[in-house]
């Protein structure tokens, strides 16, 4: 017989089995579902003990009717579909998951800064037309001695830095959460915003969505940099006008971008950005790797072990008070 109920309100997984595992040996039983609006999500968790979550729209009304809740999880680092205060005022913990795919993001932002400034995929594309060029899609700089601003300055922000470092680039960072002495201590020079966006060749954004940071990336931020600068974006698209980042392409504000999301997900089949050699376009996929997706499930299963087992909880994002 099952003692608890943990709902599992959506997923893109395959299978539950890697929190089956962890989860069924306490006693704890499954409702899964696909859930797309705030009355699914009521209707699902109503009686759950803790909340499994990816997209599913968390709102103050569906938390409001959890009976039992004691711990949501979001699948993944930001917390955007989560009200945190309706949370908060329930007592409810709200848990992330920000160190599953570090790694991953890391290589995906090498990857796209390398793509967007050495024009990998328009080389590629006039070769396929039978266009041969030793020096083609002109101009193409190098990356040593450049500079690479990176817009926050955590976890993976700093994986990043490792790989840039391999290339010659040079570090600067903005962050108001992080002390002068922390970067220092990485080789990095800690910088405000207006110096962040003047001196940045290549602009890497590692900023969670919050009121603060959306849309920091606007029109105006994108007047204050190189013309010859790109921008790339693997965090929250919210932290990205993107009308303002189709304009900054058009009028060559900036030299390019490569970002892996966006204000409104996917992207719309007739928007300017895919038919910008400029700019590309990836599908939110920076996380995903076959074993970051099972580190994501287990680790998210993992939290709740923790509170059910007596033990702290690692990384509660609503400042309840950890069990």
């Amino acid at each position: 017989m099952s003692n608890y109920l943990v709902a599992v309100t959506d997923s893109g997984f395959p299978d539950l089995e890697q929190e089956k595992s962890i989860l069924q040996p306490l006693g704890f039983a499954f409702a899964e579902g696909q859930c797309r609006t705030a009355s699914e999500v009521a209707a699902l968790c109503r009686d759950a003990d803790a909340v499994l979550t990816q997209w599913a729209p968390l709102t103050a009304e569906a938390i409001e009717s959890f009976e039992k809740c004691r711990v949501i999880v979001r699948y993944g680092i930001g917390v955007d579909n989560v009200d945190l205060e309706a949370a908060k005022r329930k007592n409810i913990p709200v848990v992330n998951v920000p160190d599953y795919a570090i790694q991953e993001v890391a290589d995906h932002t090498l990857s796209l800064m390398l793509a967007i400034v050495r024009k990998i995929p328009q080389v590629v594309q006039r070769v396929r037309d039978g266009i041969w060029e030793i020096s083609p899609c002109r101009p193409i700089v190098g990356l040593q001695d450049k500079t690479i601003g990176l817009a926050g300055f955590g976890n993976i922000a700093k994986a990043v830095l490792k790989r840039a470092a391999g290339f010659g680039l040079k570090a600067i960072a903005y962050d108001p959460y992080v002390d002068e002495s922390a970067m220092a201590e990485w080789g990095v020079e800690k910088v405000d915003w207006e110096t962040l966006l003047a001196r940045s060749d290549i602009l890497s954004v590692h900023m969670p969505l919050t009121p603060a940071t959306k849309r920091m990336l606007n029109a105006e931020a994108f007047d204050k940099m190189k013309p010859t600068s790109f921008l790339v974006n693997t965090s929250r698209g919210g932290t990205v006008d993107t009308e303002a980042l189709i304009d900054a392409l058009r009028d060559g504000k900036i030299a390019g971008a490569a970002v892996d999301v966006l204000e409104q997900e996917p992207i719309a089949p007739d928007s300017p950005l895919l038919k910008m050699d400029n700019c590309l376009v990836t599908s939110h996929c920076a996380w995903y790797s076959e074993s970051s997706l099972l580190r994501l499930q287990e680790y998210a299963a993992l939290e709740i072990k923790r509170l059910f087992s007596g033990e702290r909880l690692l990384h509660v994002v609503n400042g309840v008070g950890k069990i």
